[in-house]
């Protein structure tokens, strides 16, 4: 049977079920908000602007993430890639072998940015996907990515086992690592497969372990990252794993399961670390109506508890610890009306079936959009930062500024 979220506070009994009821019939009256009070305190989020980042007429802009440094500059990272529609040679697509991690900057809380994108990477073989950036402690940052090799000849021969998508083949994953704020990039560094999987690259190897979604720096100083793995058993479908670093991104060791099902695909996941330790991972999922689901391990990532289903759609996901430990967890919506959505959620998480939606964006032009990310910048504002896309299709990176109030 399918995992559903539960409460924890039954012992609270009359007052608990007058609130939850009280919030219920609210929900239903008045729906979606653009501004939320957080069950356990007066914080609320107000939306300020919507901004644009970066555009580019012969650009296809998407995915991003972005860091706050110490010094308060804004580092976004996004994937480029030619729009080909410029030239009336089809459309930018989410596979193209001229594609390339880079970055932009704002020194100004988000006010202007950059306009010529700093390299991070260009892969020899083909094209990179979806740079997810973790600035640790100690200043540094590491980016997650993986890649793509467009095949060029009809009678290739794909290797065992590969992972094809059209006429692209998959390489597996790789991190780049910053000691200098993104001045330059050390890598790639090649993490190892998943322990047991079957699945190899273009070049006939054992799939590097990969994934698109938000990793964590635990109180113990170990980085936490929940890969994607094809299964090795039928139906094949795509698994989350945890892998676990204690050099700071350098090297890489499996540790468990995080989410595996025989009717439900699971990948892009976020994983996050609660102020009691506990870990959650925000899950995409495909066969389950697009329904978010989370997995939480309460004993440091040396296994997780089943899967739950929170019961509201939306993908993929990031968590961003506010200034009073609640969690503003964000996501694409690619439903009419298309768009970016959120929700505050208590510290650990709990109550995340209950949690008020809040409308960030409903405006998009069609569902090639989301993939949101989100970082506090120095003046204390929220920076919320996606792909949009509006009336005339072009892809781009944008943003949403948004204030804390009390």
């Amino acid at each position: 049977m399918l995992g559903t979220v539960e409460s924890k506070d039954y012992e609270m009994r009359t007052y608990f079920i007058t609130t939850l009821i009280l919030g219920a019939l609210l929900a239903t009256v008045f729906g979606p908000i653009n501004s939320v009070q957080a069950e356990s305190s007066d914080v609320k989020l107000k939306k300020i602007k919507d901004i644009v980042v970066y555009q580019n007429d012969r650009s296809y802009s998407a995915f991003p993430s972005v860091v706050t440094r110490p010094s308060g500059e804004l580092v976004l990272a996004f994937r480029q890639s030619p729009e080909r529609s410029y030239v009336k040679d089809g459309r930018g697509s989410h596979a193209d072998p001229n594609s390339n991690l880079v970055l932009v900057r704002s020194k100004d809380n988000a006010k202007t940015w950059s306009t010529h994108p700093e390299l991070i990477y260009a892969h020899p073989w083909g094209g990179s996907q979806d740079p997810c950036m973790l600035q640790l402690r100690d200043g540094s940052i590491i980016c997650t990515s993986y890649a793509w090799y467009l095949q060029l000849t009809k009678n290739f021969v794909d290797p065992p086992e590969t992972i094809r998508t059209g006429a692209f083949l998959f390489m597996g994953g790789y991190l780049m690592r910053s000691d200098n704020g993104g001045q330059s990039w050390n890598g790639p560094i090649v993490p190892p497969p998943v322990p047991g999987i079957k699945t190899r690259t273009v070049f006939g190897e054992l799939c590097p372990s990969y994934n698109r979604g938000q990793l964590c720096e635990g109180k113990d100083g170990k980085i936490y990252w929940a890969v994607a793995a094809k299964g090795v058993t039928p139906p094949f479908r795509t698994e989350v794993h945890l892998m676990v670093s204690e050099d700071k991104g350098l090297n890489w060791n499996y540790r468990c399961p995080i989410a595996q099902d025989s009717k439900v695909t699971f990948n892009e996941a976020s994983i996050y670390e609660t102020p009691s330790g506990q870990l959650i991972t925000f899950l995409r999922t495909a066969g389950f109506k697009d329904h978010t689901v989370i997995a939480r391990s309460t004993d440091g990532g040396k296994s997780f508890k089943k899967w739950e289903d929170t019961g509201f759609q939306g993908h993929p996901h990031y968590a961003l610890k506010l200034p009073n430990d609640q969690i503003l967890l964000i996501y694409g919506y690619r439903h009419k009306p298309y768009g970016i959505r959120a929700r505050i959620l208590d510290s650990e998480g709990r109550k995340i079936a209950n949690s008020k939606e809040i409308i960030i964006r409903d405006d998009g032009g069609n569902s090639d959009l989301g993939y949101p990310w989100a970082t506090m910048m120095a003046d204390g504002r929220v920076l919320v930062v996606y792909y949009f896309n509006k009336k005339n299709m072009l892809s781009h990176i944008a943003g949403t500024i948004m204030e804390i109030e009390k």
